[in-house]
């Protein structure tokens, strides 16, 4: 070893353990970890067969730097309810949003899916796209989350265990439901709105605290109230949206081309997923009833009663009559603006002025 090596030795040692240390933080802070609520597990197909694969396999699909923790929401302990407040605090990266169960602590979520508004898959997309921008910046500021993506479980429609001819026959009823839009429009008809989680919702059947529950025929299905009720109105009211969201903080450690790739994956799911909602809901109806074919649920026998004429028109005027006027001083209150964006942006699509 020359002098100068030899000098030089007792410094070169501390100052190479040094850039190691310094090194080894930035390649940790290379990768991820995610954190995500998923969708109940008694939710059905689209939690078990789109969103926890596509979680599970995120990673290796995108090719970024992430370790996913999915975690249904029903695994956790956690209410439907309460996953804006644990994304504010920061306790999870992503959730499988679930938009009317959070409309008390964000009313404008409910601006995608007003009963009336959304009676169908191709008019929901149109509400849907017309909202999406002011609701993100809505959460953005509010909850610190970002939107990546919206799906429908599908058309919400009545399930009960008392027999129906039509809807006016649900007068007197108590019917179980998951936000106030909906709410609102049966207590025109005359019903009695319980709100309950989904997780409660076939117990509740069960023991006759609801007479009638509302949700999409896949969920009903997979959740089995159709071992209970006995008669299905395939009227849809609305949509029961949901949507993926990340924590700002989270998406703001990415760079900017990690964004990119996660954001075209997370569009790929949910435009996949709203084509598999239709299939799974067109499926389910038969499988209710005990139909072929049926190939994504189990066969029962639920009867399907006819949608009449005067049915489809008394939803059709629940916008303009009921769940509008009863959402907008709701909306307004957390944020001044709400309804008028609301009628600038999705009044035309669904004939509010």
């Amino acid at each position: 070893m020359s002098s100068i090596k030899r000098y030089l030795a007792p410094y070169l040692a501390p100052l190479a353990l040094g850039a190691l240390m310094l090194s080894t933080p930035v390649v940790q802070a290379q990768n991820i970890t995610l954190k995500v609520i998923g969708q109940p597990l008694a939710t059905g197909n689209i939690q078990k067969n789109r969103e926890q694969p596509f979680f599970e396999q995120l990673a290796a699909k995108t090719g970024l730097p992430i370790t996913v923790e999915y975690k249904p929401l029903d695994t956790l302990g956690i209410k439907d309810t309460e996953q804006l407040r644990i994304m504010k605090a920061g306790l999870f990266d992503m959730v499988s949003l679930r938009f009317s169960q959070n409309s008390r602590d964000e009313p404008a979520l409910i601006g995608m899916d007003l009963v009336g508004g959304s009676p169908d898959y191709e008019k929901s997309r149109k509400v849907v796209e017309a909202w999406l921008p002011t609701l993100d910046a809505r959460l953005q500021k509010q909850f610190g989350i970002k939107l990546l993506g919206h799906w429908p479980f599908g058309p919400q429609m009545i399930f009960c265990k008392k027999p129906i001819t039509q809807l006016s026959d649900v007068k007197g009823m108590k019917i179980r439901v998951a936000d106030q839009s909906m709410a609102k429009f049966l207590e025109l008809v005359g019903a009695t709105p319980v709100p309950m989680a989904f997780s409660e919702v076939h117990q509740a059947l069960s023991l006759g605290v609801v007479d009638c529950a509302v949700t999409g025929p896949s969920s009903a299905n997979s959740a089995a109230w159709t071992e209970i009720v006995t008669h299905q109105l395939p009227l849809g009211f609305q949509m029961s949206m949901n949507g993926y969201a990340i924590s700002l903080k989270t998406w703001n450690r990415m760079k900017p081309d990690q964004q990119v790739k996660l954001q075209a994956a997370f569009t790929e799911l949910t435009n996949d997923i709203w084509k598999y909602s239709k299939e799974l809901s067109d499926d389910a109806l038969r499988c209710n009833e005990g139909s072929d074919p049926c190939t994504t649920g189990k066969k029962f026998k639920v009867k399907t009663v006819p949608v009449s004429e005067a049915d489809l028109k008394l939803v059709s005027t629940a916008i303009d009559k009921v769940s509008f006027p009863a959402w907008a001083p709701v909306c307004d209150k957390t944020n001044p603006t709400c309804s008028a964006d609301w009628k600038k942006t999705v009044g035309p699509i669904v004939g509010v002025k």
